[in-house]
């Protein structure tokens, strides 16, 4: 697998670089649209064709170092790959590394966050995401992406934005005062500093998860599950680098990315998004 970004070797070397990039292409639970999979892959080959100077704060982040770790592979059962991406990632975090996990399907988060939080006290997950994955357990698994935000908020308080389908089963778990629905943050100018306010409150160190149907399928249809009245964006990179700027994020993941044959747009994204967000955590 190439480098993240192409980035010079010098810069990707695993010794220097202070951030990682671990794949983990894992598609096992999904229940509609295959392929999440390929998205690691798809999303690394489609960020070879980035500009490495971020205009917005001014910074080539990658001067950093970012390595580009080999995927986590074991995955013959949930249960496994969530194991192996909580192992690999602590060793990661072992080592001061910031680590972006990079999905596959949205189950791959349970084991990224369990390494946080271990490693971490006061933290809260902010998640972005069409659906509110709180499902205790769904097709007979407690680790199926349905249930990702079951698991993690066992570990830590959660805020959940731009939710917008849901089964009604799930609404005697959500968290109090901390669910921005779409339909309403689409009425609700100042929605921003309410979730940064929310998310501040909640922990002193913030994990970001970020389901890419989060977006409008109109910009992002490559997802096993899109769901129209999504965010765009500029409501997106403005929460991160809002968030990034009065929290401190100890780490991120981008998952869910479902890629098509013809359309590569929607690869480039993920890939400009996960170098967007790391350009706001490091800037200054």
């Amino acid at each position: 697998m190439s480098n993240f970004g192409a980035i010079p070797v010098e810069f990707a070397n695993e010794k220097f670089a202070g951030v990682v990039v671990l794949p983990v292409p894992y598609d096992e639970t999904s229940t509609w649209l295959k392929g999440a999979d390929k998205g690691p892959a798809a999303i690394i080959a489609a960020s070879a064709n980035m500009e490495l100077y971020d205009i917005e704060t001014g910074s080539e982040v990658y001067r950093r170092g970012i390595f580009t770790a080999e995927p986590v592979t074991e995955n013959r059962t949930p249960e496994a790959m969530v194991a192996a991406v909580r192992q690999r990632v602590s060793d990661c975090l072992e080592r001061e590394q910031f680590v972006v996990t990079v999905g596959g399907e949205h189950s791959v988060t349970i084991g990224a966050v369990q390494a946080h939080a271990a490693r971490h006290t006061d933290l809260c997950v902010l998640q972005l995401d069409a659906h509110a994955d709180l499902r205790d357990a769904y097709e007979g698994s407690p680790f199926n992406h349905a249930c990702v935000m079951a698991r993690v908020r066992e570990l830590c308080p959660i805020v959940q934005v731009g939710i917008r389908s849901m089964d009604a089963g799930e609404r005697q778990s959500l968290p109090d005062a901390s669910v921005f629905w779409a339909h309403e943050m689409a009425e609700t100018p100042g929605w921003i500093d309410a979730v940064v306010s929310r998310v501040s409150r909640l922990g002193k160190n913030c994990y970001i998860t970020i389901d890419l149907d989060v977006f409008d399928p109109a910009l992002m249809p490559s997802t096993g599950t899109p769901e129209p009245g999504g965010l765009f964006w500029y409501d997106v990179t403005r929460l991160l680098r809002a968030v990034s700027r009065r929290c401190r994020v100890v780490g991120f993941d981008v998952v869910e990315l479902c890629p098509g044959e013809h359309d590569k747009a929607p690869d480039f994204l993920a890939a400009k998004l996960i170098y967007k967000l790391l350009s706001y955590r490091f800037e200054g």
